[in-house]
């Protein structure tokens, strides 16, 4: 049976972050929490020190949800008496002790995901039974609405293999993180998942999806708007300086992958399209949330990151 361990990431966290824990612990041996939430504290994430198996990182500035998953693989890797540096975009995610030491699957959870621990070893069964798998993952289920948070999911085969999924409750083997590299710090945190896995999936292995295992996930607010001509659209609403990163970073990854994922390349344009008509013509305010985008779509067709756009306490 392969070694597992989970890396959960936390933001201004609730009571929902110990549960997310505690279902970890049942099939990991050793649970990493990165506290991205800035200040002196104290924390909610502090009451879980003292936990067996659990280790908390925090060091009062928010990292970005890349630069939280990568402090949590680097202590993973340094093996289970160390912590190992933070990464950034150019070097390997950690540089382990010894082999034995190291998890052979990481599991990626955020504070509002509980997996239950059947869900996490049907996950690891399709790494173990097949090589050619680097990902396996649930299907993110939508529990307000009743439906799969992908279109298409719920016609769709029960495993299905995709180019992307959603971080929270990806299983990921250890070979993958060291031979594709860490996450993107300088995505921040919008896009993370979807540059993590294609470079996954551009590194040769298969990105599989069982439905059959759904993960509850939350898509944060959610707002109904009446458009003309349209009974209503439901949104979820996002803050202004998130729309940059949204536009920055999605335009970045639909330059570098267009030929090798065009599939997903289109589908990604078309989105980002009706993301900001959406945005732009019902939220306010529209002025600022426009200029957010379309600062977004220039800074990533040219490769530049405009720092205007961090939320207070961030570090990039």
């Amino acid at each position: 049976m392969p070694t597992i361990a989970a890396v959960a990431t936390a933001f201004h966290p609730d009571e929902r972050l110990t549960a997310v824990v505690e279902a970890a612990l049942k099939s990991c041996e050793r649970v990493v929490v990165v506290d991205n939430t800035p200040g002196d504290g104290p924390f909610l994430t502090d009451t879980l020190r003292d936990r067996d198996g659990v280790t908390v990182l925090r060091d009062g500035g928010n990292r970005g949800l890349a630069g939280a998953l990568n402090s949590g693989v680097d202590t993973l890797l340094a093996g289970n008496g160390g912590q190992a540096g933070t990464s950034d975009n150019g070097g390997q995610a950690g540089t382990g002790d010894t082999d034995s030491a190291q998890p052979d699957l990481f599991l990626f959870l955020d504070q509002d995901s509980v997996l239950g621990e059947d869900m996490v070893l049907a996950l690891a069964q399709h790494l173990t039974t097949d090589a050619t798998v680097g990902i396996a993952a649930p299907a993110a289920w939508d529990e307000q609405q009743g439906r799969y948070y992908e279109p298409g999911t719920e016609n769709g085969p029960d495993l299905a293999d995709r180019d992307t999924v959603i971080t929270s409750g990806m299983l990921v083997r250890r070979e993958v993180l060291t031979k594709v590299g860490p996450f993107r710090t300088e995505f921040f945190v919008d896009h993370v998942d979807n540059d993590f896995c294609l470079r996954v999936r551009a590194a040769g292995y298969r990105i599989l999806r069982d439905k059959r295992q759904k993960l509850a996930h939350s898509l944060g607010q959610r707002n109904q708007h009446k458009l003309p001509g349209v009974a209503s659209v439901s949104s979820s609403r996002h803050p202004t300086w998130r729309l940059y990163w949204i536009a920055r970073n999605g335009t970045v990854l639909m330059r570098e992958h267009r030929k090798d994922a065009p599939v997903w390349t289109r589908n990604t344009a078309a989105y980002l399209v009706w993301w900001f008509a959406l945005r732009t013509a019902i939220e306010a305010p529209r002025g600022a949330r426009a200029l957010a985008m379309a600062r977004g779509f220039r800074d990533g067709a040219r490769g530049r990151v405009d720092r205007r756009y961090l939320p207070p306490g961030a570090v990039l």
